[in-house]
């Protein structure tokens, strides 16, 4: 199997999080990377955060404004649908969050933190769904994202 020029940096910030999301974070990405088209031009690299609920607060607010802990933040660092090469951005995620999520939807953690993944590198590529219009391509591409990894619909009600 050829190595993808994608490399993955997944930094750990808070020591509760589950130490095998590794080999599930990579296929997330890859799976979005091939469903949504977007092609690797060369050398690329993501950094994943995993975080808790405090420095996500402190993220959320420096970043949008928003004082309250949120499961999932990007920082993309390409143009929106452009060449992805080079430093591409950051994914920063809140394990409290995830895990109250999860257990909210009746989901498991491991399906919701690949929906997560995929959300945020999704908006890394340039999607985003501030748009009744964007949010309705977005969802319809991580819906089919998640279902070619066996994840159902997180959008069904």
């Amino acid at each position: 199997m050829t190595p993808t020029p994608l490399e993955i940096a997944i930094i750990r910030n808070d020591d509760a999080w589950p130490e095998d999301l590794d080999p599930l974070a990579e296929r997330a990405v890859m799976a979005a990377l091939k469903q949504s088209k977007a092609r690797v031009k060369g050398a690329a690299e993501l950094a994943l955060v995993l975080t808790d609920d405090a420095e996500q607060r402190e993220l959320n607010l420096q970043w949008r404004g928003k004082d309250s802990a949120t499961n999932v933040l990007s920082f993309p660092q390409i143009e929106p649908f452009g060449p992805v090469i080079g430093i591409l951005g950051d994914i920063t995620m809140a394990r409290e969050t995830l895990e109250r999520e999860a257990l909210e939807q009746g989901t498991s953690f491991a399906d919701h933190f690949i929906h997560l993944v995929v959300h945020g590198f999704l908006h890394i590529l340039g999607y985003d769904h501030l748009t009744d219009a964007q949010a309705l391509q977005m969802e319809s591409l991580e819906t089919q994202i998640l279902a070619s990894l066996g994840i159902d619909d997180p959008y069904a009600d």
